[in-house]
């Protein structure tokens, strides 16, 4: 058996894929969501749990369990992308956690690794910024980094006094709001494409809008920010029915624009990444460098042999098409040379959605996991070619539905299987999405019984429809589709339950990984 340490483990679906094959023993993982840590720990009783990857000690954890022969996980990474870089946030504060990862291998020394993420990883627009005192190792592991441009205010924003305040981290700090109070503001600029929401947002808060706007005007500014009172003067003028919501909107962007400015540099020093220069050209831009992700994970581990690529969870088995980045590592004396896994499945027997769940669409669902006692199953269905690796208990959990308002069940009603959002009809597309047109496909998606499903997400959120029935699709229909088999019970609110099954890794694809990686562990330890 193969000791292996699961991080970010989540409610644990990578880890039942290799317990699975009956090769490995998952010795111990790391999930810091209480919820998802509840679900791992109730479904793989025989391993240690621990919280924060971050504060954990792997080289006496090493000690204490014994050789780690494997470290699996998805590190989350965003990383940034030059295409994004117009967003509120600059970086995320997950992108540390692929560092947590590379350092976990660095220190267990484990024979093998396998990390796993989403597909754009392998791209190099996503990169790191480089923190002050990382130039060391950098310079060490020989790691290129090049200039990045982070967009902080537009030209159209530009003022002399911003450009010099955002110099000095206790300026910034001065001018910078309480995020309540951006946040209250930017509801209203928020809703600016769609002026009836933009008003019903200002009449909804108006309290707390006019003691923004005194909080404003009483505040010090020492006249440097016209913009903050411009935008105070608007919520007044606003209220007292002076101009409408359009106005409201023009007159407090620049404010908004310039507490994002203020937000961005603050992460910058908060962040502690090294500026090179502040430079206007075409607005406020601050140039940092930067490198790839991907070559971070080459360089620092470089006594393995890698191989990675995408694959698509349907080709293995599951009824869904789901694309994930693989990124497998084998100790360089162990092979030089690794492939990466293949599916077995094409589109003449890809599973689909009717193997997966048709044979509970008469199962009774609950609204809430207080009434989620277990439904009785009984042996009056069809069996299907998913049958045995998902039909392994005598009770069905996790049959939890959301319950559907007026609104949504008209939606449902119009819909067929295979259709979504876009196939409705415009009546049934008013007061809903700010840019309709711009909603994506897998909103209101009603599943077709005879085809795959599309990637499972938080299915409660996209709004998913169940292929014959005017419902959402449950919890236990979403874990079906990742191929979770009916043993496995989630814990945690309704909520977290949706997003534990959509944030998973489908453990038939887990499986198929694992097999794959033991083909070379077992050779060595064979030979």
């Amino acid at each position: 058996m193969h000791k292996v340490i699961d991080l970010f483990a989540g409610a644990g679906g990578l880890s039942l894929g290799f317990k699975q094959t009956g090769k490995y023993e998952i010795a111990a993982a790391f999930e810091i969501n209480q919820n998802a840590q509840e679900t791992y720990k109730k479904n793989h009783s025989g391993t240690k749990v621990f919280s924060d990857v971050c504060s954990a000690d792997f080289v006496k954890l090493g000690e204490k369990l014994g050789n780690i022969d494997v470290v699996i996980g998805g590190p989350p990474c965003q990383g940034f992308s030059m295409a994004n870089r117009q967003k509120n946030r600059i970086i995320s504060q997950n992108n540390m956690l692929v560092k947590q990862y590379v350092r976990a291998v660095k220190e267990l020394k484990p024979k093998a690794f396998v990390m796993e993420n989403v597909e754009m990883l392998k791209s190099d627009v996503h990169r790191f910024y480089l923190r002050t005192g990382e130039t060391e190792i950098i310079d060490e592991y020989n790691i290129e980094t090049t200039p990045s441009e982070i967009l902080l205010l537009e030209g159209k924003y530009f003022s002399k006094e911003i450009f010099e305040d955002i110099r000095s981290l206790h300026e910034v700090e001065a001018r910078l709001w309480p995020e309540e109070d951006y946040k209250l503001l930017n509801i209203a600029y928020r809703q600016r494409k769609n002026l009836k929401k933009c008003r019903e947002a200002l009449y909804r808060y108006q309290k707390k809008y006019l003691k923004l706007a005194e909080k404003i005007k009483q505040a010090d500014n020492n006249g440097v920010y016209e913009c903050f009172d411009a935008a105070a003067d608007a919520i007044f003028d606003f209220f007292d029915k002076i101009i409408d919501a359009d106005q409201v909107v023009k007159r407090i962007e620049k404010t908004i624009m310039i507490q994002r400015c203020l937000s961005r540099i603050k992460e910058i020093y908060d962040n502690e990444l090294q500026i090179d220069e502040i430079i206007c050209q075409n607005g406020i831009v601050a140039v940092i460098q930067s490198y790839s992700v991907l070559e971070y994970i080459t360089k620092m581990l470089g006594n393995y042999t890698f191989n990675m690529g995408v694959l698509n969870a349907l080709e293995f088995g599951a009824p869904q098409r789901r694309n994930r980045f693989v990124f497998i590592g084998v100790k360089n004396e162990i092979a030089q040379n690794i492939e990466m896994p293949t599916g077995t499945f094409t589109k003449d027997n890809y599973n689909t959605v009717k193997d997966a769940i048709k044979d509970i669409e008469n199962v009774r669902t609950v609204f809430e996991t207080s009434e989620d006692s277990g439904a009785e199953l009984t042996d009056d269905f069809e069996p299907t070619s998913l049958t045995p690796l998902l039909r392994d208990s005598k009770k069905l959990y996790n049959h939890i539905i959301t319950k559907t308002r007026a609104v949504a069940k008209a939606r449902f009603e119009a819909l067929g299987q295979g259709e979504n959002f876009h196939f409705l009809d415009v009546t049934l597309k008013e007061n809903t999405y700010t840019d309709v047109s711009r909603t994506q496909n897998t909103i209101y998606q009603r599943l077709n019984y005879e085809k795959p499903s599309g990637t499972v997400v938080n299915v409660r959120k996209s709004m998913w429809i169940h292929p014959t029935i005017n419902r959402a699709v449950s919890i236990r229909e979403a874990a079906r589709l990742q191929t979770f088999p009916d043993s496995f019970v989630f814990c945690g609110t309704k909520d977290s339950q949706y997003q534990q099954v959509g944030n998973a890794v489908p453990p038939i694809l887990a499986k198929a990984i694992a097999e794959h990686l033991a083909s070379y562990l077992d050779q060595k330890k064979n030979g």
